[in-house]
């Protein structure tokens, strides 16, 4: 039976042994002396009868190149590209309403009439008292030699035409402001009032949108507003409509920072023909920042990381050479590697834990990864 001295011994350079092979070899340290004893007195394999120590079989998958794409992730609301809200100008009463709740609509398209016999009544009026002004001055004017008028009479005779004028434009204007019409194309909503209504300037009609383009409004972080600029691409999802992906393009980035939340207004636009995209939906949207056509790309279960340094086994020579590595972008089941491998080089996934560095191996599979 081993002594507690005996066993301290043993435990003291079993550790020495496992810090060797995880930091010695990184930094090319020395075998520590009792290490190299304990080994020495130690059976070899193949005197415990675990077969030889050949070359230890691994499986390896070549480092490809793809395209990786830098995306910023956020939350945006759909807002209608143009979006008014109809009212009445006038006091009137709701005569006609001429459209349908959902129609589309043109430009100029008159949407409600209003009750507009008095206007009338008023126009008709202001149109004979200016015909007869304007008689008036005409009669006077061709008077024969003989048939003398003062200066005074014609001034105020002309002056009486003037004023006649203007208030047959002025009951011209107001009969218009009768004529509730659509600004621009687009689309109506829910109608808010009744044919036979008394209404008042300012009263609801109804909502036009034009959502054949529509805006999505997000922030990013303060981090990013060197990076995402107008024209960048946006990638928008909404649960409404499951997997579908919507594609936009960034229009405005807000030239100010919000010091509350220390980020910044990013405006997108997005085609909308088929009037998909609501306003007020909610999505979800990716901003596109950096794309990079020649990534190299290596399988995530192939990294070896040790503290903040991640490590792969690349075959060189039918050996395995422990390399660092200096890792990007992560994506499902890889990560890009910014420096320390090559193309098409064969780098272990699975075998990793019986290697060390400059061990000889033998290749029993190779992986290939689909590329995107």
């Amino acid at each position: 039976m081993r002594t507690l001295p005996q066993l301290a011994v043993l435990a003291l350079v079993g550790g020495l042994g496992a810090a060797w092979h995880v930091y010695g070899e990184q930094f090319g340290l020395p075998r520590p002396l009792a290490l190299v004893g304990l080994e020495a007195a130690a059976p070899t394999q193949q005197q415990r009868g675990g077969g030889g120590g050949g070359p230890v079989g691994v499986v390896v998958s070549p480092v490809r190149v793809s395209t990786v794409v830098d995306r910023a992730e956020s939350v945006g609301t759909v807002r209608a590209r143009d979006a008014v809200t109809i009212t009445a100008k006038v006091t009137g009463i709701v005569q006609n309403i001429r459209f349908q709740e959902g129609q589309r609509v043109r430009e100029g398209e008159q949407l409600v009439d209003l009750d507009a016999a008095a206007l009338r009544a008023e126009l008709d009026q202001a149109r004979a008292l200016f015909d007869d002004a304007r008689t008036q001055l005409v009669r006077a004017r061709q008077l024969q030699p003989g048939q003398a008028i003062t200066q005074a009479r014609l001034d105020q005779l002309e002056a009486l035409g003037r004023q006649a004028e203007g208030r047959v434009r002025q009951a011209q204007a107001r009969l218009e402001e009768l004529m509730v019409t659509a600004p621009f194309a687009g689309r109506v909503g829910l109608r808010q009032v009744s044919v036979g209504a008394l209404v008042q300037p300012g009263t609801v009609v109804t909502t036009l949108d034009d959502i054949s383009r529509v805006r999505v409004e997000f922030s990013v972080p303060e981090i990013y507003v060197a990076r995402v600029r107008p024209g960048s691409l946006v990638l928008a999802r909404a649960a409404a409509f499951g997997d579908r992906r919507f594609d936009g393009r960034v229009a405005v980035v807000d030239t100010r920072i919000d010091t509350a939340t220390r980020t910044v207004r990013v405006i997108s636009e997005f085609d909308n023909a088929d009037e998909a995209l609501k306003p007020g939906l909610f999505m979800t949207v990716e901003v596109e920042m950096e794309r990079r056509d020649n990534a190299l790309l290596i399988a995530e279960e192939a990294l070896d990381p040790i503290g903040d340094r991640n490590y792969v086994y690349v075959i060189r020579d039918n050996r395995a050479r422990r390399v660092e590595v200096r890792l990007g972008q992560r994506l499902p089941g890889e990560v890009e590697v910014l420096s320390g491998v090559r193309e098409g080089e064969p780098v272990v996934v699975r075998g990793i834990q019986r290697l060390r560095n400059d061990a000889p191996v033998r290749v029993v599979e190779t992986l290939t990864r689909p590329t995107s």
